[in-house]
């Protein structure tokens, strides 16, 4: 085993690596840009090395720097994570050239599965089924509209590099396929540097089942199946294992089939062989193809260890220490079910855009297992993933562990940004995911209801003022001779504005109004109710008061002497809605516009967000330029006023 091993990586997957390798005595190096100088990752480990400004090209995508960080420190063994350089064969082969051990699968391993049509071909000889579709290397757009054509629409345009949904579009009309094929050339272009696609029949009710496998070079084992089925833009937001409805036949079928693509490259390490399942008439052994195998531990490896038993990491460093597959396929059991949701910092009612902010607090449910590379007073960075943590549970059956998600989720709290975390309770609610009858476009169906929010109650309400105005921990009587003691507040929780009188009748019971209505609140043994019911927990920072209901309620203390005097700009000022680059810019001055039309593309988060605008009108003012990093609410374009 080593004795010390670099960790390439940054955030929940840096810190759950020091995890295992704390557990098996294995010393940690930790590697930081400036913007994570104090993170988590940096703390846990036994050193830490600075290698460079925040932008990931020139720190954490700098294997050079990582690589002599290792030497420097003494490490005999570089651990990539997932994302950044776990799935580039040069970075693997510098790692061996400088007399290191890459904790993964070999270069050659990595260059066979990493370009999509290049793996589709080699599975196709290997006897994998795979995708009807076009993996050829003729990119003129011409040829592709005739070969998606050929295949049938739905057809899904995929970048034959990289993951995460980027570089993909679903096309389902032919007028529609120029467009579609340009925007995700774009993206696969900015995300991984290659704008080749590859093109594929679009499987109608498709589910996402994935196969984690575990090689030492040589043999391979499987540790049976995830379902991703549940995503939004083809990223997965809730993940679980076994597959519902898996039959004994379709698992051995697809198990088999994973092992054979990772033996046909010799594979080494954790992997994922993602397959999509046509889930139109149930699991059927014959109704499965490869999609694409992941050459590294992938973000929802939690389910599988859940269920299995087995620390992959600690698989990954035995096996990259020379050691032998820890267990053969006949030792492998699956023991009850596990759920993973992924709690990002993102606006759901914006289209679910990534966002910002300081954590001012954070707490996570006692029972479930917390993934995460963050803490209370911690940042949200513009320049990474906006992942807060992985919520994972177990239990013995699905529906126990839906439960338990539920109750996780429900628990679980974040003050300081906004977050995905009501969406992700709605989702545990959902009828036909409970019943396990799910596919990829699940989401897409049933956003409205998914993305509801009912708004504050006057419970809600009552326990903000309360905290606003300090009385929930006040000691004395908080009353007059003549009757009770009037408080006043202003709070907003989005567009709506409340005035808010506190009457006090001591430290314990209060009357809170809200405009007509009235609610009582009083504490007993340090437990606060509104009226009838368990008052939610708050958390104050300035003047922002969050209210542990309803997955987090924000509401802003209003200044009485700072009141708008004005609409301002409104609609005709589009603005940067989180820091950014701007990719291209498209208006021009003096340019018509309807509302809808494209202005400018952000790059921020790792992905493109289109800027369009909120009106018909003209153009009077382009504020930015291409290559501009810009700051969140910077003005890009100006329309003209409607009566100019």
């Amino acid at each position: 085993m080593f004795k010390k091993i670099l960790i390439a990586n940054r955030g929940e997957i840096a810190c759950r690596v020091m995890e295992t390798a704390r557990k098996l005595g294995v010393a940690s190096v930790a590697v930081y840009s400036d913007a994570d100088a104090g993170a988590r990752h940096v703390m846990m480990a036994d050193e830490a090395v600075h290698i460079g400004p925040p932008q990931p090209a020139q720190s954490y995508l700098k294997g050079d720097v990582i690589i002599q960080a290792a030497l420097d420190t003494g490490a005999e063994a570089i651990h990539p994570g997932y994302g950044f350089l776990s799935e580039n064969p040069d970075f693997v082969d510098a790692v061996e050239a400088a007399g290191l051990v890459f904790i993964g699968p070999s270069a050659d391993a990595i260059r066979k599965m990493g370009l999509k049509d290049a793996a589709k071909k080699l599975m196709v000889e290997a006897g994998v089924p795979v995708v009807p579709g076009y993996h050829g290397e003729n990119q003129e757009p011409a040829f592709l509209a005739e070969e998606a054509v050929k295949m049938g629409y739905p057809v899904l345009i995929k970048a034959v590099a990289g993951g995460g949904g980027k570089g993909m579009r679903r096309v389902d009309d032919p007028a529609d396929f120029a467009d579609a094929l340009a925007s995700a050339q774009g993206e696969a272009q900015t995300a991984f540097g290659n704008a080749d696609v590859l093109i594929e029949k679009y499987i109608l009710s498709p589910r996402h089942i994935e196969v984690q496998v575990f090689g030492d070079g040589t043999q391979a084992v499987h540790l049976f199946e995830r379902d991703c089925s549940l995503q939004r833009r083809h990223q997965k937001v809730i993940e679980e294992a076994p597959a519902p409805d898996m039959t004994e036949e379709v698992r051995e079928a697809m198990g088999q089939a994973g092992v054979l693509a990772a033996e046909a490259i010799g594979y080494k390490g954790a992997g994922t062989v993602e397959f999509i399942v046509d889930g139109a008439n149930g699991l059927r052994p014959d109704g499965f193809w490869f999609m694409e195998m992941n050459t590294r531990l992938q973000v929802e490896h939690p389910v599988t260890e859940e269920i299995t038993g087995v620390d992959l990491v600690e698989w990954q460093l035995r096996v990259a220490s020379g050691e032998g597959l820890p267990k053969q396929q006949d030792e492998l059991k699956i023991n009850g079910h596990a759920f993973e949701a992924r709690l990002y910092a993102e606006d759901v009612p914006k289209g679910f855009l990534p966002a910002t902010g300081t954590l001012t607090h954070l707490k996570f449910p006692v029972g479930a297992r917390s993934d995460t590379g963050v803490r209370s007073g911690d940042t949200i960075s513009p320049f990474y993933d906006p992942m807060i943590a992985k919520i994972t549970v177990h239990a013995a059956t699905r529906s126990a562990a839906l439960r338990m998600m539920s109750t996780a989720l429900a628990k679980t709290e974040v003050a300081g940004s906004v977050t995905n975390l009501a969406f992700l309770g709605a989702l545990t609610r959902h009828e036909g995911f409970a019943n396990g009858d799910v596919d990829t476009g699940l989401i897409e169906r049933d956003l409205d209801a998914l993305t509801y929010e009912p708004g504050p109650t006057l419970g809600d309400i009552g326990a903000a003022a309360l905290c606003a105005l300090d009385l929930l921990k006040r000691k004395g009587s908080g009353f007059t001779l003549w009757g009770g003691l009037n408080h006043f507040v202003t709070l907003t929780h989005g567009d709506e504005s409340y005035d808010i009188v506190v009457t006090s009748f001591g430290a314990d019971r209060h009357v809170i109004t809200v405009n007509d209505d009235k609610i009582e609140a009083t504490c007993l043994n340090g437990q606060w109710s509104m009226g009838d019911d368990r008052g939610p927990r708050v958390a104050k920072a300035g003047n922002v008061i969050t209210v542990f209901a309803q997955s987090g309620l924000e509401f802003h203390m209003a200044d009485p002497l700072d009141r708008d005097t004005g609409v301002g700009a409104g609609a005709g000022v589009i603005e940067a809605p989180m820091p950014g680059l701007v990719k291209a810019v498209f208006a021009k001055a003096g340019q018509e516009v309807k509302q809808g039309d494209r202005l400018a593309i952000l790059e921020a988060m790792k992905m493109e967000h289109s800027l369009e605008a909120a009106r018909d009108g003209v153009v009077a003012e382009v504020l930015c330029a291409d290559g501009d990093q810009v700051e969140a609410g910077a003005p890009l374009v100006r329309l003209e006023e409607e009566d100019e």
